[in-house]
């Protein structure tokens, strides 16, 4: 069997939606398939090695893929994509021959919590005041995780880069880590400063080349205003902050850089595993 991403593709088709596992021919690679996925999900969480199942596996972390395997998974490895989990390994089938398998099963997610709706992409409106943004951000993107990158050094970087950051965005790097809302929206681990003669930083990125940037204008970093600029160069100004402005995009289907229309349930797909 000659595995590429259009035979990934294939599989994934005769198992969605819902749940279900497919063994897999003796001659394909688990290995193969574990970096395939990897390329499109980013890393995966390790729930079963050498026999042995993390026993901090809850339903929250993927333990419905197990349920078909019983005790006969020997290695699983999970992806958090959407409304599904997806895995593959290996596990044993019915004679005991160890098979490499993919599996999905249905994730719950949260229902995103009610976002203000303003075709201008936000405003910080009186009724916005007391939001915690960042508390939002996590029960949209439905993540149950621990903070993957708590020890970050903002002081050694802000004196690096000659400024302080924005404190939401600190948190979100913090909580998320390396990786991407929706698989698509880029989180910077620190700010990227070639815009920096146009008075930019850069937080995040999207395929489709368009650069999200905070215009520094001001002392107080918190105050700072969330700018697009798109690949075509023209910068789009909204008067948000950081995590504001990524739940708005996230939910608001009205937003001139929505992801709504994309997807129904929302995510945070991690680049690396900090277990």
């Amino acid at each position: 069997m000659e595995l590429t991403q259009s035979a990934v593709n294939d599989l994934l088709d005769q198992l969605a939606p819902g749940s279900g596992y497919l063994f897999l021919p003796g001659d394909l690679d688990p290995q193969q398939l574990i970096d395939l996925l990897d390329g499109r999900y980013g890393a995966p969480r390790t729930l079963v090695l050498d026999g042995f199942t993390d026993p901090t596996v809850d339903e929250s972390k993927g333990a419905a893929l197990l349920i078909p395997f019983e005790d006969r998974a020997v290695t699983i490895r999970a992806w958090a994509y959407g409304d599904q989990w997806i895995g593959t390994g290996t596990a044993r089938d019915d004679e005991g021959i160890e098979r490499a398998v993919l599996v999905v099963a249905h994730r719950e997610v949260p229902e995103p919590s009610a976002v203000a709706q303003d075709a201008d992409g936000g405003g910080d409106e009186d009724g916005d005041a007391d939001v915690d943004w960042m508390e939002r951000l996590i029960q949209i993107t439905g993540w149950t995780q621990s903070a993957q990158r708590p020890d970050v050094d903002w002081k050694e970087l802000e004196s690096r880069l000659g400024t302080a950051l924005p404190s939401d965005y600190k948190r979100m790097v913090e909580t998320f880590g390396d990786g991407a809302f929706d698989g698509f929206l880029g989180l910077n681990q620190e700010p990227w400063t070639y815009l920096r003669e146009d008075g930019l930083l850069i937080w995040a990125g999207t395929e489709h080349e368009n650069h999200y940037c905070w215009r520094t204008d001001g002392d107080d970093p918190d105050r700072w205003p969330v700018v697009v600029r798109s690949f075509d160069g023209e910068d789009v100004p909204f008067d948000s902050r950081t995590a504001q402005f990524v739940c708005r995009i996230l939910t608001d289907p009205h937003h001139p850089f929505t992801m709504a229309h994309f997807f129904d349930t929302h995510w945070f797909m991690n680049y690396r595993e900090i277990v």
